[in-house]
Protein backbone atom coordinates (compact mmCIF):
# COMPACT_ATOMS: atom_id res chain seq x y z
CA UNK A 1 0.00 0.00 0.00
CA UNK A 2 1.31 3.46 -0.94
CA UNK A 3 0.33 6.43 1.24
CA UNK A 4 1.49 9.94 0.29
CA UNK A 5 0.64 13.56 1.00
CA UNK A 6 0.18 16.34 -1.56
CA UNK A 7 -0.21 20.07 -1.05
CA UNK A 8 -2.06 22.53 -3.25
CA UNK A 9 -3.96 25.77 -3.17
CA UNK A 10 -7.19 23.76 -3.34
CA UNK A 11 -8.21 20.18 -2.69
CA UNK A 12 -8.74 19.63 -6.43
CA UNK A 13 -5.25 20.86 -7.25
CA UNK A 14 -3.65 18.52 -4.71
CA UNK A 15 -5.73 15.54 -5.90
CA UNK A 16 -4.78 16.21 -9.52
CA UNK A 17 -1.11 16.25 -8.56
CA UNK A 18 -1.59 12.89 -6.81
CA UNK A 19 -3.30 11.40 -9.87
CA UNK A 20 -0.45 12.53 -12.11
CA UNK A 21 2.05 10.62 -9.99
CA UNK A 22 0.06 7.60 -8.77
CA UNK A 23 -2.68 7.24 -11.38
CA UNK A 24 -6.48 7.59 -11.31
CA UNK A 25 -7.20 4.81 -8.78
CA UNK A 26 -6.12 6.72 -5.69
CA UNK A 27 -8.39 7.00 -2.66
CA UNK A 28 -8.46 10.28 -0.72
CA UNK A 29 -7.94 9.41 2.94
CA UNK A 30 -7.81 12.86 4.53
CA UNK A 31 -8.08 16.56 3.65
CA UNK A 32 -6.93 19.31 5.99
CA UNK A 33 -5.77 22.93 5.81
CA UNK A 34 -2.12 23.46 6.64
CA UNK A 35 -1.60 25.50 9.77
CA UNK A 36 0.20 28.78 9.18
CA UNK A 37 3.19 29.68 11.36
CA UNK A 38 4.80 33.01 12.06
CA UNK A 39 3.74 36.60 11.40
CA UNK A 40 4.48 36.36 7.68
CA UNK A 41 1.96 33.55 7.37
CA UNK A 42 -0.79 36.16 7.67
CA UNK A 43 0.05 37.28 4.15
CA UNK A 44 0.35 33.80 2.67
CA UNK A 45 -2.32 31.92 0.75
CA UNK A 46 -3.98 29.05 2.62
CA UNK A 47 -2.70 25.65 1.44
CA UNK A 48 -4.59 22.35 1.53
CA UNK A 49 -2.91 19.03 2.35
CA UNK A 50 -4.47 15.89 0.88
CA UNK A 51 -3.41 12.40 1.95
CA UNK A 52 -4.08 9.68 -0.60
CA UNK A 53 -3.62 5.94 -0.66
CA UNK A 54 -3.10 3.48 -3.48
CA UNK A 55 -3.32 -0.26 -3.06
CA UNK A 56 -0.66 -1.92 -5.16
CA UNK A 57 -1.79 -4.59 -7.60
CA UNK A 58 -0.13 -7.41 -5.66
CA UNK A 59 -2.19 -6.45 -2.62
CA UNK A 60 -5.57 -6.39 -4.32
CA UNK A 61 -7.66 -9.47 -3.54
CA UNK A 62 -10.75 -8.04 -5.22
CA UNK A 63 -11.72 -9.56 -8.54
CA UNK A 64 -13.54 -8.07 -11.47
CA UNK A 65 -16.89 -9.77 -11.40
CA UNK A 66 -17.73 -12.33 -14.02
CA UNK A 67 -20.74 -14.66 -13.84
CA UNK A 68 -18.57 -17.59 -14.93
CA UNK A 69 -16.52 -17.16 -11.75
CA UNK A 70 -19.44 -17.38 -9.37
CA UNK A 71 -18.96 -21.11 -8.95
CA UNK A 72 -15.36 -20.61 -7.80
CA UNK A 73 -16.38 -17.89 -5.35
CA UNK A 74 -17.56 -20.36 -2.71
CA UNK A 75 -14.29 -22.29 -3.02
CA UNK A 76 -12.27 -19.13 -2.52
CA UNK A 77 -14.38 -18.26 0.49
CA UNK A 78 -13.78 -21.68 2.03
CA UNK A 79 -10.04 -21.24 1.60
CA UNK A 80 -10.23 -17.89 3.37
CA UNK A 81 -12.19 -19.39 6.25
CA UNK A 82 -9.60 -22.12 6.72
CA UNK A 83 -6.76 -19.60 6.62
CA UNK A 84 -8.45 -17.42 9.22
CA UNK A 85 -9.66 -20.17 11.58
CA UNK A 86 -6.91 -19.51 14.11
CA UNK A 87 -7.86 -15.86 14.26
CA UNK A 88 -11.57 -16.54 14.69
CA UNK A 89 -10.86 -19.08 17.44
CA UNK A 90 -8.67 -16.70 19.40
CA UNK A 91 -11.22 -13.92 18.95
CA UNK A 92 -13.89 -15.96 20.69
CA UNK A 93 -11.54 -17.04 23.52
CA UNK A 94 -10.47 -13.57 24.66
CA UNK A 95 -12.19 -12.59 27.95
CA UNK A 96 -11.29 -8.98 28.75
CA UNK A 97 -13.00 -5.74 29.57
CA UNK A 98 -13.22 -3.84 26.27
CA UNK A 99 -14.54 -0.54 27.63
CA UNK A 100 -11.34 1.37 26.88
CA UNK A 101 -11.15 0.05 23.33
CA UNK A 102 -14.85 0.72 22.74
CA UNK A 103 -14.33 4.31 23.85
CA UNK A 104 -11.50 4.67 21.34
CA UNK A 105 -13.65 3.24 18.57
CA UNK A 106 -16.28 5.87 19.40
CA UNK A 107 -13.55 8.45 18.85
CA UNK A 108 -12.52 6.81 15.58
CA UNK A 109 -12.01 10.05 13.66
CA UNK A 110 -9.39 11.41 16.04
CA UNK A 111 -7.65 8.03 16.15
CA UNK A 112 -7.39 7.92 12.39
CA UNK A 113 -6.09 11.48 12.27
CA UNK A 114 -3.23 10.46 14.56
CA UNK A 115 -2.41 7.04 13.15
CA UNK A 116 -3.53 6.61 9.56
CA UNK A 117 -1.56 9.51 8.08
CA UNK A 118 1.99 8.17 8.13
CA UNK A 119 4.80 9.99 6.36
CA UNK A 120 6.32 8.57 3.22
CA UNK A 121 9.43 7.65 5.18
CA UNK A 122 7.46 4.90 6.90
CA UNK A 123 7.05 3.13 3.57
CA UNK A 124 9.71 0.44 2.87
CA UNK A 125 12.25 1.22 0.19
CA UNK A 126 12.38 -1.01 -2.88
CA UNK A 127 15.55 -2.81 -1.80
CA UNK A 128 14.01 -3.67 1.59
CA UNK A 129 10.64 -4.96 0.40
CA UNK A 130 11.78 -8.55 -0.05
CA UNK A 131 13.24 -8.67 3.46
CA UNK A 132 10.08 -7.07 4.84
CA UNK A 133 7.86 -9.63 3.07
CA UNK A 134 9.86 -12.52 4.56
CA UNK A 135 9.69 -10.91 7.99
CA UNK A 136 5.92 -10.44 7.64
CA UNK A 137 5.44 -14.10 6.69
CA UNK A 138 7.45 -15.23 9.71
CA UNK A 139 5.46 -13.03 12.06
CA UNK A 140 2.24 -14.24 10.50
CA UNK A 141 3.26 -17.83 11.19
CA UNK A 142 4.09 -16.94 14.80
CA UNK A 143 0.76 -15.17 15.17
CA UNK A 144 -1.12 -18.14 13.72
CA UNK A 145 0.35 -20.28 16.47
CA UNK A 146 -1.10 -17.90 19.05
CA UNK A 147 2.17 -16.24 20.12
CA UNK A 148 3.59 -12.73 20.03
CA UNK A 149 0.22 -10.90 20.10
CA UNK A 150 -0.55 -8.58 22.97
CA UNK A 151 -3.67 -9.01 25.04
CA UNK A 152 -4.75 -5.52 23.99
CA UNK A 153 -4.51 -6.55 20.32
CA UNK A 154 -6.49 -9.72 20.99
CA UNK A 155 -9.15 -7.65 22.72
CA UNK A 156 -9.25 -5.34 19.72
CA UNK A 157 -9.59 -8.31 17.34
CA UNK A 158 -12.50 -9.61 19.38
CA UNK A 159 -14.23 -6.24 19.39
CA UNK A 160 -13.53 -5.74 15.68
CA UNK A 161 -14.97 -9.18 14.91
CA UNK A 162 -18.12 -8.59 16.96
CA UNK A 163 -18.63 -5.05 15.64
CA UNK A 164 -18.42 -6.11 11.99
CA UNK A 165 -20.66 -9.13 12.54
CA UNK A 166 -23.25 -6.93 14.28
CA UNK A 167 -23.14 -4.65 11.25
CA UNK A 168 -23.86 -7.75 9.11
CA UNK A 169 -20.54 -7.89 7.31
CA UNK A 170 -20.25 -11.46 6.04
CA UNK A 171 -18.03 -13.64 8.25
CA UNK A 172 -15.82 -14.48 5.29
CA UNK A 173 -14.78 -10.85 4.94
CA UNK A 174 -14.62 -10.33 8.71
CA UNK A 175 -12.11 -13.15 9.00
CA UNK A 176 -10.06 -11.64 6.19
CA UNK A 177 -9.85 -8.36 8.09
CA UNK A 178 -9.07 -9.88 11.49
CA UNK A 179 -6.41 -12.03 9.86
CA UNK A 180 -4.91 -8.83 8.43
CA UNK A 181 -4.74 -7.36 11.94
CA UNK A 182 -2.60 -10.28 13.05
CA UNK A 183 -0.27 -9.85 10.10
CA UNK A 184 0.50 -6.22 10.94
CA UNK A 185 0.62 -6.66 14.72
CA UNK A 186 4.03 -6.29 16.38
CA UNK A 187 5.13 -6.56 20.02
CA UNK A 188 4.55 -3.29 21.84
CA UNK A 189 2.64 -1.73 18.94
CA UNK A 190 -0.63 -0.12 20.11
CA UNK A 191 -3.81 -1.45 18.58
CA UNK A 192 -4.48 2.05 17.20
CA UNK A 193 -2.10 1.17 14.39
CA UNK A 194 -4.09 -2.00 13.62
CA UNK A 195 -7.32 0.01 13.58
CA UNK A 196 -5.85 2.47 11.09
CA UNK A 197 -4.71 -0.41 8.91
CA UNK A 198 -8.17 -2.03 8.88
CA UNK A 199 -9.74 1.33 8.05
CA UNK A 200 -7.34 1.85 5.14
CA UNK A 201 -7.93 -1.63 3.78
CA UNK A 202 -11.71 -1.31 3.87
CA UNK A 203 -11.73 2.12 2.24
CA UNK A 204 -9.41 0.89 -0.51
CA UNK A 205 -11.52 -2.21 -1.10
CA UNK A 206 -14.60 -0.02 -1.51
CA UNK A 207 -12.62 2.09 -3.97
CA UNK A 208 -13.67 5.47 -5.24
CA UNK A 209 -17.28 6.23 -6.04
CA UNK A 210 -18.29 6.38 -9.69
CA UNK A 211 -21.34 8.64 -10.03
CA UNK A 212 -22.67 10.01 -13.32
CA UNK A 213 -19.95 12.03 -15.02
CA UNK A 214 -21.44 15.41 -15.82
CA UNK A 215 -18.37 16.54 -17.75
CA UNK A 216 -18.79 14.11 -20.65
CA UNK A 217 -20.70 15.13 -23.73
CA UNK A 218 -24.01 13.47 -24.62
CA UNK A 219 -26.10 11.86 -25.60
CA UNK A 220 -25.63 9.23 -22.90
CA UNK A 221 -28.11 6.67 -21.64
CA UNK A 222 -28.32 6.13 -17.88
CA UNK A 223 -30.18 2.84 -17.43
CA UNK A 224 -31.57 1.73 -14.07
CA UNK A 225 -32.12 -1.97 -13.42
CA UNK A 226 -33.08 -3.95 -10.35
CA UNK A 227 -35.91 -5.81 -8.62
CA UNK A 228 -39.30 -4.30 -7.85
CA UNK A 229 -39.82 -2.24 -4.74
CA UNK A 230 -36.26 -0.98 -4.28
CA UNK A 231 -36.95 2.61 -5.31
CA UNK A 232 -35.69 2.79 -8.90
CA UNK A 233 -38.28 5.34 -10.03
CA UNK A 234 -37.71 7.68 -7.08
CA UNK A 235 -33.94 7.38 -7.51
CA UNK A 236 -34.23 8.33 -11.19
CA UNK A 237 -36.32 11.37 -10.24
CA UNK A 238 -33.69 12.50 -7.74
CA UNK A 239 -30.86 12.20 -10.25
CA UNK A 240 -32.90 13.77 -13.06
CA UNK A 241 -33.57 16.74 -10.80
CA UNK A 242 -29.87 17.08 -9.97
CA UNK A 243 -28.87 16.92 -13.63
CA UNK A 244 -31.56 19.17 -15.07
CA UNK A 245 -31.97 21.78 -12.33
CA UNK A 246 -28.56 21.96 -10.66
CA UNK A 247 -26.28 20.99 -13.55
CA UNK A 248 -28.47 22.60 -16.25
CA UNK A 249 -28.30 19.51 -18.47
CA UNK A 250 -30.88 18.48 -21.06
CA UNK A 251 -32.55 15.35 -19.71
CA UNK A 252 -35.25 13.07 -21.08
CA UNK A 253 -37.03 10.36 -19.09
CA UNK A 254 -38.07 7.02 -20.59
CA UNK A 255 -39.71 4.01 -19.02
CA UNK A 256 -40.00 0.50 -20.38
CA UNK A 257 -41.90 -0.59 -17.27
CA UNK A 258 -45.30 -1.10 -18.86
CA UNK A 259 -46.30 -3.65 -16.22
CA UNK A 260 -46.80 -1.18 -13.37
CA UNK A 261 -48.97 1.74 -14.42
CA UNK A 262 -48.35 3.53 -11.14
CA UNK A 263 -44.60 3.60 -11.76
CA UNK A 264 -45.03 5.17 -15.20
CA UNK A 265 -47.44 7.77 -13.85
CA UNK A 266 -45.11 8.58 -10.99
CA UNK A 267 -42.25 9.23 -13.41
CA UNK A 268 -44.56 11.23 -15.68
CA UNK A 269 -45.44 13.46 -12.71
CA UNK A 270 -41.79 14.07 -11.90
CA UNK A 271 -41.06 14.87 -15.55
CA UNK A 272 -43.90 17.38 -15.58
CA UNK A 273 -42.60 19.11 -12.43
CA UNK A 274 -39.08 19.28 -13.88
CA UNK A 275 -40.44 20.32 -17.28
CA UNK A 276 -38.51 17.65 -19.14
CA UNK A 277 -39.80 15.19 -21.78
CA UNK A 278 -41.18 11.80 -20.79
CA UNK A 279 -42.10 8.79 -22.91
CA UNK A 280 -43.36 5.25 -22.33
CA UNK A 281 -41.54 2.72 -24.52
CA UNK A 282 -43.32 -0.46 -25.60
CA UNK A 283 -40.93 -1.93 -28.18
CA UNK A 284 -37.35 -1.90 -29.43
CA UNK A 285 -38.45 0.11 -32.48
CA UNK A 286 -39.92 2.78 -30.20
CA UNK A 287 -36.67 2.82 -28.22
CA UNK A 288 -34.70 3.40 -31.44
CA UNK A 289 -37.03 6.24 -32.34
CA UNK A 290 -36.67 7.81 -28.88
CA UNK A 291 -32.88 7.61 -29.17
CA UNK A 292 -33.12 9.48 -32.47
CA UNK A 293 -35.59 12.06 -31.13
CA UNK A 294 -33.43 12.85 -28.11
CA UNK A 295 -30.00 12.64 -29.76
CA UNK A 296 -29.36 16.30 -28.93
CA UNK A 297 -29.97 15.74 -25.22
CA UNK A 298 -27.22 15.22 -22.64
CA UNK A 299 -28.87 12.34 -20.81
CA UNK A 300 -31.59 9.82 -21.55
CA UNK A 301 -32.58 8.22 -18.25
CA UNK A 302 -34.32 4.87 -18.57
CA UNK A 303 -36.47 3.14 -15.95
CA UNK A 304 -36.76 -0.63 -16.47
CA UNK A 305 -39.21 -3.15 -15.12
CA UNK A 306 -38.27 -5.09 -12.03
CA UNK A 307 -38.85 -8.78 -12.50
CA UNK A 308 -38.65 -12.18 -10.90
CA UNK A 309 -35.27 -13.81 -11.36
CA UNK A 310 -37.08 -16.74 -12.95
CA UNK A 311 -38.94 -14.63 -15.51
CA UNK A 312 -36.64 -15.18 -18.49
CA UNK A 313 -38.98 -13.48 -20.96
CA UNK A 314 -39.08 -10.18 -19.11
CA UNK A 315 -35.37 -10.40 -18.43
CA UNK A 316 -34.76 -10.80 -22.17
CA UNK A 317 -36.96 -7.80 -22.96
CA UNK A 318 -34.95 -5.55 -20.64
CA UNK A 319 -31.71 -6.81 -22.15
CA UNK A 320 -32.97 -6.09 -25.68
CA UNK A 321 -33.80 -2.49 -24.77
CA UNK A 322 -30.31 -2.05 -23.33
CA UNK A 323 -28.60 -3.54 -26.40
CA UNK A 324 -30.67 -1.26 -28.62
CA UNK A 325 -29.36 1.84 -26.84
CA UNK A 326 -25.80 0.52 -26.75
CA UNK A 327 -25.82 0.41 -30.54
CA UNK A 328 -26.40 4.17 -30.86
CA UNK A 329 -24.86 5.85 -27.80
CA UNK A 330 -22.72 5.45 -24.70
CA UNK A 331 -24.60 3.64 -21.95
CA UNK A 332 -24.16 3.26 -18.21
CA UNK A 333 -26.10 0.76 -16.11
CA UNK A 334 -26.98 1.14 -12.43
CA UNK A 335 -28.16 -1.83 -10.39
CA UNK A 336 -30.45 -0.42 -7.70
CA UNK A 337 -30.56 -2.50 -4.51
CA UNK A 338 -32.19 -2.01 -1.14
CA UNK A 339 -29.84 -1.97 1.85
CA UNK A 340 -32.56 -3.80 3.80
CA UNK A 341 -32.54 -6.89 1.57
CA UNK A 342 -31.01 -10.07 2.96
CA UNK A 343 -27.45 -10.75 1.82
CA UNK A 344 -28.32 -14.12 0.31
CA UNK A 345 -31.02 -12.51 -1.81
CA UNK A 346 -28.71 -9.66 -2.81
CA UNK A 347 -26.16 -12.17 -4.09
CA UNK A 348 -28.81 -13.91 -6.16
CA UNK A 349 -30.03 -10.61 -7.61
CA UNK A 350 -26.52 -9.34 -8.37
CA UNK A 351 -25.52 -12.60 -10.06
CA UNK A 352 -28.69 -12.63 -12.17
CA UNK A 353 -28.20 -9.10 -13.49
CA UNK A 354 -24.49 -9.64 -14.06
CA UNK A 355 -25.42 -12.15 -16.72
CA UNK A 356 -27.08 -9.30 -18.62
CA UNK A 357 -24.77 -6.29 -18.29
CA UNK A 358 -21.93 -4.70 -16.39
CA UNK A 359 -23.23 -2.25 -13.80
CA UNK A 360 -22.51 0.17 -10.99
CA UNK A 361 -24.31 -0.05 -7.66
CA UNK A 362 -26.88 2.20 -5.99
CA UNK A 363 -28.06 1.33 -2.48
CA UNK A 364 -31.44 2.67 -1.37
CA UNK A 365 -33.30 2.77 1.97
CA UNK A 366 -30.16 3.45 3.97
CA UNK A 367 -32.36 5.20 6.52
CA UNK A 368 -34.30 1.98 7.14
CA UNK A 369 -31.40 -0.10 8.46
CA UNK A 370 -28.77 0.34 11.13
CA UNK A 371 -26.52 -2.35 9.66
CA UNK A 372 -24.56 -1.24 6.61
CA UNK A 373 -22.56 -4.45 6.11
CA UNK A 374 -24.33 -5.45 2.91
CA UNK A 375 -22.69 -2.55 1.08
CA UNK A 376 -19.28 -4.03 1.82
CA UNK A 377 -20.48 -7.58 1.13
CA UNK A 378 -21.89 -6.85 -2.32
CA UNK A 379 -18.98 -4.62 -3.28
CA UNK A 380 -16.61 -7.48 -2.44
CA UNK A 381 -18.80 -10.11 -4.10
CA UNK A 382 -19.36 -8.29 -7.40
CA UNK A 383 -16.37 -5.97 -7.69
CA UNK A 384 -18.81 -3.34 -9.02
CA UNK A 385 -18.23 0.26 -7.87
CA UNK A 386 -20.79 1.94 -5.61
CA UNK A 387 -22.11 5.15 -7.15
CA UNK A 388 -24.86 6.49 -4.88
CA UNK A 389 -26.82 5.85 -1.69
CA UNK A 390 -30.30 7.12 -0.88
CA UNK A 391 -31.71 7.67 2.59
CA UNK A 392 -35.34 8.68 2.19
CA UNK A 393 -38.19 9.45 -0.18
CA UNK A 394 -37.71 13.21 -0.55
CA UNK A 395 -36.98 14.32 -4.12
CA UNK A 396 -34.36 15.54 -4.86
CA UNK A 397 -32.70 15.76 -1.44
CA UNK A 398 -32.34 12.23 -0.11
CA UNK A 399 -29.50 11.00 -2.30
CA UNK A 400 -25.73 11.33 -2.06
CA UNK A 401 -22.61 10.22 -3.85
CA UNK A 402 -21.24 7.19 -2.03
CA UNK A 403 -18.67 8.09 0.66
CA UNK A 404 -16.50 5.07 1.53
CA UNK A 405 -14.81 6.76 4.47
CA UNK A 406 -18.10 7.53 6.19
CA UNK A 407 -19.48 4.01 5.70
CA UNK A 408 -16.27 2.36 6.91
CA UNK A 409 -16.26 4.50 10.05
CA UNK A 410 -19.82 3.38 10.68
CA UNK A 411 -18.97 -0.29 10.09
CA UNK A 412 -16.07 -0.04 12.54
CA UNK A 413 -18.31 1.35 15.25
CA UNK A 414 -17.26 4.97 14.95
CA UNK A 415 -19.62 7.92 15.02
CA UNK A 416 -20.38 8.78 11.38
Amino acid sequence: MIIKKYVGKTESEAVEEAKKELGPNIVVMNVRPLKKKGILSLFQTQKIEVTVALEEETERPMRTYSPQKSSSHDSAQRDTVVAATATATKVREVKEDNSAIEEKLDNLSSLLEKNILKNEKDEPSEDKKEVKEKDTKQKSQINAAGNDISEETLSFIKLLYNTLIENEVDEIYVNQLTDEVEKVSKPGLPFDFALANVYQKMVLKFGKSEPIDTEKEGPRAEIFIGPTGVGKTTTIAKLASELSVTKKKKVALLTVDTYRIAAAEQLRTYASILEIPFRVIYSVDEMKQAAEDFKDYDYIMVDTAGHSLKNEELKKDVENFIRCLEDVMECENFLVLSATTKYRDLIEIADAYSQMVAYKLIFTKMDETGAKGNLYNIRMHTGAPVAYITNGQNVPDDIAVFDAQRIVKNLLGGKS
